[in-house]
């Protein structure tokens, strides 16, 4: 063989790719042989789904039956000998008592123990250790605390074991100048996973990764496209099982000629958006600030007709307000009129006793940590599958879009510490409150389409109507990260809601005068009339 191996990126025009991964090396651009092995890799992050997704599946059940595929993401063996993992901890131990070894001290070890991947060409071997190094440097240059980050046991024990289980055995297979493994990973992966398919990736495999839901989990790793390239189809889809059997093609001419046009009069970017396009995406507020006069006219616009909205592959960006009125206007008759029309709105909700939320004094702190993962933040399919999830009965979309919110909102706490208390103490209280949101604002939530006509909370507080709680202010920072308006009137101007949330996160518009024990004013039978026929 040569003296060292030189891996290029392979580069496409459009669906080029889907030829070029199944030619052997010799036949691709570049390839030589000489005093160095260059060859190329077809490695790629494909997302989406074309408008017939029955294709797509077929294309990748035809990758897995040619038999020159490897479905790792199906085959993943996960089993590791005794002396091996003994080896790998003995490594660990070396570096805590070194205080930590530099990457290449690191690799010398795990070559001495035969822990990286073998091969009988020392040129070959060379190169698995030089690219191994790569992907640790990686992993140190990512992570502040280096090879002492919680996660590098876990990542490292699973790059030994799939090095062993996996490629060791692929590449006693392979003439490697002529062919180098194929890897198919399809759905979600987890961290080790990614860093096993970017090594795979750098000693020269090809490597597709399928995501039908759009995800690019693998962009953290190659932000610049240095190892793959990224292919887009127009749609999305469910991840379904691996089709392992052929799929029956059932969508008709008419069809796809109807998602083609779908694609292209209903895409994020059109502004003719579909009823309850977006119900599968990930909703994340964007919260306006305007002036008291800019608040009556943006509430009565649909979400799409706002300033900053922003639909994406997967989220939507929705802007909407937060706000509190304090006082009454000199024009009596103004401030009624209009607040008594924020409250008519069919998608509005109006509060007028508090606390309007029940507190939950248990303790949640088993179920708060149940649904952590590996950074300490909550992982929103751990929570929507725990037993204390109370939505269930909900859309998966809506399911989704609140255990995210959920998760947003204890990531980086927004409600005012009280007595001293701790971050973690916060996150924990926030966490028990917002998985027990009364009825009426779930109702808020479900029927919220988030493109169009946002749904409004609207809170009339007074001396008279009872003290808002720690815990409604849970539900309205929950409602704020999911993109609902909220508007707390306030006549005697006394504190309220900033009593538990940092006044920066909502306007404060003072009116001309404080009221106190002012009751709240009915429309008129006329104005109801009127409301009636129109």
């Amino acid at each position: 063989m040569s003296h060292d191996v030189n891996v290029q990126t392979a580069q496409f025009k459009d669906e080029e790719w889907k030829q070029v991964i199944h030619k052997p090396l010799t036949e691709r651009t570049p390839y030589e042989k000489g005093s160095q092995l260059t060859i190329s890799r077809v490695a790629g992050r494909i997302l989406g789904t074309p408008h017939d997704e029955t294709d797509y599946f077929i294309e990748l059940h035809e990758l897995y039956v040619s038999g020159r595929f490897h479905i790792l993401s199906e085959t993943l063996d996960k089993t590791i000998a005794p002396e091996r993992f003994q080896a790998i901890q003995q490594i660990h131990m070396i570096n805590q008592k070194e205080k930590g070894l530099s990457v290449n001290r690191f690799v010398a070890f795990l070559d001495g123990e035969r822990l990286i991947a073998d091969h009988s060409d020392p040129v070959m071997h060379r190169h698995l250790r030089k690219a191994l190094i790569e992907v640790l440097q990686t992993f140190q240059s990512s992570h502040e605390k280096g090879f002492h980050d919680p996660d590098f046991r876990r990542v490292l024990l699973d790059l030994v074991k799939w090095m062993g289980n996996h490629l060791e055995k692929w590449l006693k297979e392979a003439d490697i100048e002529k062919e180098m493994p194929k890897v198919v990973w399809y759905g979600d992966a987890t961290k080790s996973q990614r860093y096993f398919l970017y090594y795979l990736m750098l000693i020269g495999c090809d490597v597709l990764i399928f995501h039908p839901e759009g995800k690019d989990q693998f962009q953290e790793l190659d932000r610049d496209q240095r190892l793959s390239f990224v292919y887009t189809y127009p749609g999305v889809s469910a991840v379904e099982p691996f089709p392992t059997e052929k799929p029956q093609r059932k969508s008709t001419v008419a069809y796809r000629s109807t998602k083609e046009l779908d694609t292209v009069l209903h895409n994020e970017d059109s502004l003719m958006y579909k009823p309850w396009q977006f119900r599968e995406h990930t909703p994340v507020s964007v919260t306006l600030k305007t002036t008291y006069d800019e608040l009556f006219l943006i509430a009565k616009e649909r979400a799409f007709i706002r300033p900053n909205f922003k639909a994406s592959k997967t989220t939507v960006e929705i802007p909407h307000l937060f706000a509190m009125v304090m006082g009454v206007s000199a024009n009596e008759k103004e401030y009624w009129d209009r607040l008594q029309t924020l409250t008519e709105y069919k998608e509005s909700h109006t509060i007028r006793r508090f606390p309007f939320t029940e507190e939950e004094k248990a303790n949640y702190q088993f179920h708060y940590s149940d649904t952590l993962d590996q950074t300490g933040g909550i992982d929103p399919g751990r929570l929507m599958e725990s037993h204390i999830w109370r939505y269930k009965h909900l859309p998966e979309g809506v399911q989704l879009g609140i255990a995210e919110a959920v998760s947003r909102m204890c990531k980086k706490p927004k409600l005012l510490p009280l007595n001293g208390e701790k971050t973690a103490e916060v996150q924990l209280y926030l966490f028990t409150q917002a998985v027990r949101l009364p009825q009426e604002l779930v109702n808020l939530i479900q029927t919220f389409d988030y493109s169009q006509t946002v749904p409004k909370l609207i809170l009339y507080h007074t001396e008279q109507t009872g003290a808002l709680s720690r815990s409604d202010a849970v539900a309205l920072l929950l409602l704020n990260e999911i993109g609902i308006d909220i508007i707390v009137y306030n006549p005697p101007g006394h504190k309220c809601i900033d009593h538990y949330i940092d006044d920066q996160l909502f306007d404060t518009h003072w009116l001309d005068e404080m009221s106190f024990n002012q009751e709240f004013r009915e429309p008129s039978i006329v104005r109801k009339f009127i409301n009636k026929i129109f």
